[in-house]
């Protein structure tokens, strides 16, 4: 009997210690929350003097590196699928294999935007200080390789340490969006996107945001680049809505005051028919959403680039890359306003060091009659 009550005191006593250390942890999860405030002015890094000129060519790459984790053998903890025949698959990892892998990631991602020397470049997933790829600071690596260029930096996943996987933690995050300029620019503007902000969502997805930028022509217009990073994790749709109408007000906002517009990054969505447009042996994930040309604003047009059905730009995660195994989609790209006559190509890095591809487009802006 007594060795039964001391049993029954033992489970008592350690049910108490993990209900107080989860109750602590949530606590803890919830002190360290906040979100960024919208509407915030960024500081531009090595300012540029020259001003873009209408009329002229210009290059723009975007690119989601995907904190250098995204080799072929990656997958990802939150990311769950179907294969064809029913079989469910579900990623593994919560941060990269190793400080090497990200350092050879990154350099590897950097060499692709060397190759293509944009006059700008637009970069999602790049971390600063973040358990999940080893402390290594991709916004220095890609800074230091172009300093000709200036560059803006907008936080948009600031967490702290997300002890799961348990089996792989991860971790603490700081990561952002980077913008690289090889031209002037005025002014860059934080802006937030509506998230979900539900009690177990908000402390695992990312206080999405998008960067305007205003560069100056050589007329009293702007072109106004912004690089954007949506929603991925939306059941429902809601909040794929709630941002996709802020996007919207601000682009119809610029291209009425005259301006050229641009806006490109990961959209989180299939663009241009992607959806069922690559073969593979997965199903389409639950989280693939459409955007629909009667989504974007009058005056604006998705760039769809020459290869779309050729070149995938995002590849599933919830399993390692396999080329036809995997499910692939385009999800990057670009949406520019009709002052801007574009044409794009994506870019085929096999998923070599993100589960990106990058999208380069070349453009000139136009005064309309």
């Amino acid at each position: 009997m007594k060795a039964l009550k001391f049993l029954f005191r033992t489970i008592i006593i350690l049910l108490v210690i993990a209900a107080l250390t989860i109750g602590g942890y949530i606590a803890y999860l919830q002190i360290n929350y906040y979100r960024i405030d919208d509407g915030i002015e960024l500081p531009i890094s090595n300012p540029r003097t020259e001003n873009v000129e209408v009329g002229k060519q210009y290059s723009v790459m975007t690119y989601n590196i995907g904190f250098g984790a995204y080799d072929h053998e990656f997958s990802f903890f939150m990311d769950k699928g179907r294969m064809n025949d029913g079989t469910e698959v579900c990623g593994t990892y919560g941060k990269a294999k190793s400080k090497d892998v990200v350092s050879a990631n990154t350099h590897g991602a950097k060499s692709h935007i060397e190759t293509h020397s944009p006059d700008f470049c637009i970069l999602q997933e790049v971390d600063t200080a973040s358990t999940r790829s080893f402390f290594v600071n991709q916004r220095d690596i890609i800074e230091s390789a172009f300093d000709d260029y200036c560059s803006i930096y907008g936080e948009n996943f600031h967490s702290s340490y997300l002890c799961y996987p348990l089996n792989d933690p991860h971790g603490s995050v700081r990561a952002g969006l980077l913008t690289l300029s090889r031209y002037k620019v005025d002014k860059a503007i934080r802006r937030s996107y509506p998230v979900d902000e539900s009690f177990i969502t908000k402390f695992f997805d990312l206080d999405r945001c998008f960067v305007i930028t205003r560069i100056p022509t050589n007329t009293d217009k702007e072109l106004v680049l912004i690089n954007s990073h949506m929603s991925a994790y939306d059941e429902g749709g809601l909040i794929r809505q709630l941002q996709l109408e802020l996007l919207r007000s601000v682009l119809v906002e610029e291209y009425n005051k005259g301006n050229f517009v641009i806006v490109g990054g990961d959209f989180n969505h299939a663009l241009c028919g992607t959806v069922e447009a690559f073969a593979s042996q997965q199903q389409i994930p639950e989280w693939v959403s459409v955007m629909e040309d009667s989504e974007i604003p009058e005056h604006f047009r998705i760039v769809e680039a020459k290869n779309v059905k050729e070149v995938p730009t995002c590849r599933s995660t919830d399993m390692p890359y396999t080329k036809g195994v995997n499910y692939t989609a385009v999800l990057d790209g670009f949406i520019v306003s009709d002052n801007i006559e574009a044409e794009a190509i994506n870019y085929d890095a096999d998923f070599m060091y993100s589960d990106h591809n990058p999208v380069v487009m070349k453009f000139k802006m136009i005064m309309n009659n």
